[in-house]
Formats: C-alpha cells, sequence, structure tokens
C-alpha cells in the first residue's frame, strides 16, 4: 500500500486483528444485506451498520441527513475520538459508498478494510455472531462538504464537452442495456437500459484482485488510461445506485494513485444520482467529487487550499465550492 499517495485510508487484515478490542478503533460492517453476513458472523466488536435503512432517507431518496447520521453514530458509540474501520459484503461496495457519505459530513478519522469481509472469510479470521453493546456517544458533524459533490444540471453539460469523461462502473451487459440489474441482485432493475453518451465501460471488478483487495497503480493506469481516463481530464464515474462507482471513487481519489491521478472525480454517489431514478425523481439527482492533482495526489484549484488532501484527512483540509 505504500505505493499509494494515501496509504493511511486503507489497512488490512492484519492491521484490523491487532486492534480487536482496541476501544479507541470502531470496527463497523456495512452491509446491503445483513441477514446474510452481518448475522451469520462478523469480525470480533464490529457493528452494523444496515446500508439501506442506516445510511438513506427512503422518503426523499437522498442520503441520511447530518442529524441522523450523528444520531446513528451516537447509537452505535461512535464518538468523534474514534477510528472509523469500514468493511463489508459485495466487496466493499456498501463500506465504499458509507466512506464517501461520512467524508461529505466531515468525518475525519474512517479507513477502509482493504478486501473488505470477502478478504477476512477467505483468510479464515475470526469471526463471531455476539453483537457488541458500547455507551451512547455524542458525534458532531459537520456541514456538508460541496466539494464532494455535483448535481444534475452540471452533469447535463459535462458529457458534451471535451476534457470531461464519463465512467460506467457496471459490467457490459448493463452497459449495453441487455439487462437492467446487476447480476449480484436480479430483481432491482433500473427503469430503463443503456447508458449515457461518450460514457466508458470500466467495470468496477476489473480494479480488484480475486482476494477483493486493490490493484497497483501500474495495473489501474493499464486498465484506465486505453479507455481515455487521462491525468488531463475530470472523470465522473456512475453506477446504477451508487455502490460501485462509490467504490471506483475511492480508489481513484481517496486512494490518489500517482500513475493513474486525475485532476478531478466525481462519482454518482447516492441514490438521487442513480440510473434507478434518473427518470423517476422524487428530487433532483446529485453527483460526489473529489478533486486531486495529477502529479502529486493534492488538491488542485484556485478555489481549493495548497497542499490540501483529496479528501479532509486529520490535519488536512479541502475549501468549499458552491
Amino acid at each position: 500500500m505504500a505505493a499509494y499517495a494515501h496509504p493511511e485510508v486503507l489497512v488490512d487484515t492484519s492491521w484490523v486483528k491487532g486492534n480487536i478490542g482496541n476501544q479507541s478503533v470502531r470496527i463497523v460492517e456495512v452491509d446491503y444485506d445483513p441477514i446474510a453476513n452481518y448475522n451469520l458472523g462478523h469480525i470480533p466488536g464490529s457493528v452494523l451498520i444496515d446500508w439501506r435503512k442506516d445510511i438513506n432517507d427512503p422518503v426523499r431518496r437522498d442520503i441520511v441527513s447530518k442529524e441522523d447520521l450523528e444520531a446513528l453514530f451516537g447509537r452505535l458509540g461512535i464518538s468523534n475520538d474514534h477510528r472509523i474501520v469500514l468493511y463489508g459484503d459485495f466487496n466493499n461496495w456498501f463500506a465504499a459508498f458509507a466512506f464517501w457519505v461520512f467524508k461529505y459530513y466531515g468525518v475525519d478519522n474512517v479507513v477502509l478494510l482493504n478486501g473488505g469481509r470477502k478478504k477476512w472469510i477467505e483468510q479464515d479470521l475470526p469471526v463471531t455472531k455476539d453483537v457488541p453493546s458500547f455507551p451512547a456517544t455524542t458525534f458532531t458533524a459537520k456541514e456538508p462538504d460541496e466539494t464532494l459533490r455535483v448535481y444534475l444540471a452540471y452533469v447535463r453539460e459535462a458529457y458534451k464537452q471535451a476534457g470531461k469523461v464519463l465512467v460506467d462502473v457496471r459490467g457490459p451487459k448493463e452497459f449495453s442495456g441487455e439487462i437492467l440489474a446487476p447480476p449480484e441482485y436480479p430483481t432491482e432493475h433500473a427503469q430503463r437500459g443503456g447508458h449515457i453518451p461518450g460514457a466508458k465501460n470500466i467495470p468496477w471488478g476489473q480494479a480488484v484482485n480475486d482476494d477483493g483487495t486493490f490493484k497497483t497503480p501500474e495495473e489501474l493506469k493499464a486498465l484506465y488510461e486505453p479507455k481515455g481516463v487521462t491525468p488531463d481530464k475530470e472523470v465522473i464515474a456512475y453506477c446504477r445506485i451508487g455502490e460501485r462507482s462509490s467504490h471506483t471513487w475511492f480508489h481513484r481519489a481517496a486512494r490518489r494513485d500517482l500513475t493513474s491521478a486525475v485532476p478531478r472525480i466525481r462519482n454518482r454517489g447516492n441514490k438521487r444520482g442513480s440510473e434507478k431514478s434518473f427518470v423517476l425523481k422524487v428530487q433532483m439527482p446529485s453527483l460526489s467529487t473529489a478533486r486531486a492533482s495529477a502529479t502529486t495526489g493534492t488538491s488542485s484549484g484556485s478555489r481549493i487550499r495548497p497542499a490540501a488532501s483529496p479528501f479532509p484527512f486529520p490535519g488536512r483540509r479541502t475549501a468549499g465550492r458552491r
């Protein structure tokens, strides 16, 4: 992991195993399907976040509000002093989604377990069915960081502009419109098939190894650059409901692999920006964004503080942009 500009956003299984029971660390499993995952066995001491119930608003079709996130953390015993370690099912799709949401609300000390639940299980590391209970806490989130989000109107123009490239991270059959739902959950269909005009199809799974860990910077460069995802372009990643594109957003933006960095990376990061709700909308779809330098992995642009990280990691801040 040392080859990446920001290895601090990833931890490996040995680190997590060594920190089980560490009271300054909260391990959090984020699942799409807790019944088939967390409930059957999880990392000892880990608490559960149910992706559908806990970090989505079912009425507004938006991510959880700041106030509800604070209440969730309080209920789980997570304070501002804890280091949050995220992992989950579906190859960390929903854990990466949670990572984006947490950063949107200014959560500084959060990392992702490289390889997620899949890697942990494959290494035959300890699991338990015991559900931990921690004292309730108070967590103070920050106001939404709009540098991590853009809106539908922007994308309506962006896909027609030179210097910008859209990356559809779904599978080829979803991209072509042959199927309307991913194989992993075939009953959840998009409203219509196909893709945004001009988008490049780079499925999320091509960026990971068989054990679920991220590929090397050199491998990622070889994956993206032949498709036109080069350091001189702004990138917008999207999928159906934002979980797979959050996974791509994480390794492209949070990890800042130096050999394939781009000036700006944006992700259609929630339900409001999904193919599923692109036609039948309750509110205007929105997207998430991260800026980074093409050579240093630091933030760039006239509204970004010099030498800032792509994300607000401890001690580093990204300037606001409206």
